[in-house]
């Protein structure tokens, strides 16, 4: 019984609707911006409004099988946390897209509104909003880079699991928070490397000139 959770899940997340809005469109948004076939490069190639559609429709991909697993007789326990990540993974690791993805932002919303009624996906919310209004207060308006919405997910759900912890949520809704976090880890790998690396490169070059200073 469990596996079929986790297939119809992993099966649920995997459904591209915001790609295959793009093609309605005749747009392919994995060729803009950072390449991700999400909703947020639907926004940007086709507009607020199908942006939206979008939103919704990846949103609830992970909403509906999260809101029917919390409300199941199913017992918590690594099963539970694996039938929560699978529209998740199933989102980023998509068959039809031959097991390449989104960085599954929309969707996890959808996975944390459905487990808890809304409320860690709330404080997700608050949380990225006070990321996002730190980085444009730290770098005078500027607009936002894919390398900067990269680290503001990983933050952000690091913020969240540290909400998660201190009311006491059950073990299987802490470790799920710990396998998006992971997840995220691995959909913004090549962005976040890039920050470090010009982070890194940076400090090396003042280091640098110190010294020969």
């Amino acid at each position: 019984m469990n596996l079929v959770w986790i297939v119809a899940a992993f099966l649920s997340g995997s459904l591209m609707f915001s790609y295959w809005l793009g093609l309605l469109l005749k747009r392919d948004i994995r060729t803009v911006r950072d390449g991700n076939p999400g909703a947020y490069n639907l926004w940007s190639v086709a507009g607020w409004k199908w942006g939206l559609a979008g939103v919704a429709l990846d949103f609830l991909k992970g909403y509906l099988p999260a809101r029917l697993l919390a409300i199941s007789a199913l017992d918590g326990g690594y099963a539970f946390v694996l039938i929560a990540l699978a529209p998740i993974l199933g989102h980023v690791f998509s068959p039809f897209l031959r097991g390449k993805g989104g960085k599954g932002t929309a969707v996890s919303f959808g996975v944390w509104s459905g487990l808890t009624q809304f409320e860690a996906s709330l404080v997700y919310a608050i949380a990225m909003a006070f990321l996002f209004l730190s980085y444009r207060a730290l770098n005078k308006g500027k607009p936002s880079t894919t390398e900067a919405d990269s680290l503001q997910n990983v933050l952000g759900m690091m913020l969240l699991f540290a909400y998660l912890y201190k009311q006491q949520f059950p073990a299987p809704i802490l470790w799920t928070g710990v396998g998006n976090w992971l997840i995220y880890l691995y959909t913004n790998r090549l962005e976040l490397a890039t920050l470090y690396r010009s982070v890194f490169k940076k400090d090396t070059q003042t280091e640098h000139k110190d010294v020969t200073v």
